[in-house]
């Protein structure tokens, strides 16, 4: 269980597609203080899943965070379209692979985001 356990069953026990919050709000959901990072940087409510517990919490209810406004405290939970890919969730070689699956094959051990040694420059024909 973690810290954000309770904001991911607060979430997901709601029907409406958008669900607005301020972060003190939250604070009491999850019974503790959010970490200073919340109340200072716009990445902590990214939608990021690989490296965030919180996030995981509100995308493992069906939400994203939307118009995260770092002023006012405020933000919308909005849910996620039904049937739509889960985030991705890796590094960024599963990413590029989720993306393209189906559409490309890679040979085994090739990596799609290594640098080509192509050079090329931007120009008007």
């Amino acid at each position: 269980m973690t810290k954000y356990d309770p904001l991911r069953v607060f979430l997901a026990g709601r029907s409406e597609s958008e669900v607005p919050a301020n972060f003190r709000e939250i604070e009491a959901i999850v019974g503790g203080r959010l970490p200073p990072s919340a109340f200072k940087y716009r990445a902590w409510w990214s939608n990021n899943a690989d490296n965030h517990v919180n996030a995981r919490a509100w995308l493992a209810a069906g939400y994203e965070t939307d118009r995260v406004d770092m002023n006012s405290q405020t933000l919308i939970f909005r849910r996620l379209v039904r049937g739509a890919a889960p985030p991705p969730v890796g590094g960024m070689l599963a990413r590029v692979r989720g993306a393209l699956r189906g559409t490309v094959r890679f040979a085994p051990g090739a990596d799609p985001t290594a640098p080509t040694g192509e050079h090329w420059d931007a120009q008007d024909s």
